[in-house]
């Protein structure tokens, strides 16, 4: 197989890890709200839990090789597991409370267009033009999708919250996926995640918290620690390995419209004309800017060194 080849089809799997990702996450929000009115921190910190040995028996199973994190690479995980997962979900529910769920999705919306700058700055390169026009395009048709809610300052100051922290569960991970690979980014979050909860948990909700939880609250964390966790997290950082996080990034469209469609599966109305307005805002910048993901990347600032240095 060529070069150029190979990269085509690295590329493509990128695109379909990344997209059945977004998918996972997206058809989680009727789950989600399942659990509403669950302890919080006792939930997550199951979730979490389960996620974690989920992956360490399918890591074992499939041969994948897992490492202890050394020196800085604690930051860089402790940054994804705060961010990402702990940071995240607090101020989902703080915000809740002084905004409308359309704001915080809009939130999250505009991700392609932090990941099209930060990115390659990272990497110390320059963005790229049409990714960056295509993150555009992806962002508003993700805002249609989830529609303009309301809000006061504080729940606008909980959505910058929201997407800074978005953007730290990938970009904070870009460093250490070349070591540790999406098997071991993903174990050593989830783990992370789980003792900070735990501990949450325990001081504000109590040790028996998960006593509280019925049959259809466990099926919930289930579903959240099988898909949207431990597969999701796999999928995601293996999009973002093959991609690059700029072009990865634009796919988290493809989570509001799977959530839209997670709706009408549902037994929820047909979308409106402004949501299938945003659906094919979505598909022109997936197909404007992923593209770009095919193409062979150029070596990162890790990679040049290491060549330098040989």
């Amino acid at each position: 197989v060529s070069t150029s080849a190979a990269a085509a089809l690295s590329g493509m799997a990128g695109m379909l890890a990344g997209a059945s990702a977004m998918v996972f996450v997206g058809g989680s929000v009727a789950v989600s709200g399942v659990l509403s009115g669950s302890p919080l921190f006792t939930v997550q910190a199951m979730r979490y839990t389960a996620a974690c040995l989920l992956l360490l028996a399918a890591a074992r199973l499939t041969g994948q090789r897992l490492v202890l994190p050394s020196g800085a690479e604690w930051v860089w995980l402790l940054g994804v597991a705060a961010t990402g997962l702990v940071v995240f979900n607090l101020a989902l529910v703080e915000g809740s409370r002084h905004a409308e769920p359309a704001v915080l999705g809009v939130a999250v919306a505009c991700v392609p267009l932090v990941f099209a700058v930060a990115a390659p700055l990272m990497d110390g390169g320059r963005p790229s033009p049409v990714v960056l026009l295509a993150a555009l395009i992806v962002t508003c048709g993700a805002a249609l999708v989830q529609g303009v809610g309301r809000s006061d300052l504080a729940g606008l100051a909980w959505a910058a919250v929201v997407l800074g922290c978005e953007a730290g569960f990938t970009l904070l991970a870009v460093p250490v996926l070349r070591r540790h690979g999406p098997w071991g980014v993903s174990v050593h979050s989830t783990w992370l995640a789980a003792v900070v909860f735990a501990g949450i948990g325990v001081v504000h909700e109590g040790p028996s918290a998960a006593s509280r939880l019925n049959g259809q609250d466990l099926l919930a964390v289930g579903y959240l620690a099988v898909a949207v966790t431990a597969v999701a997290f796999v999928l995601w950082y293996s999009s973002i390995q093959r991609l690059g996080a700029a072009v990865a990034g634009l796919l988290t469209g493809v989570a509001p419209v799977a959530a839209a469609a997670a709706g009408v599966a549902l037994g929820g109305p047909a979308p409106r004309l402004l949501v299938w307005v945003g659906i094919a805002f979505v598909t022109s910048g997936l197909a404007l800017g992923l593209p770009a993901g095919r193409r062979p990347r150029p070596p990162s600032s890790e990679q040049r060194a290491g060549r330098s240095s040989a």
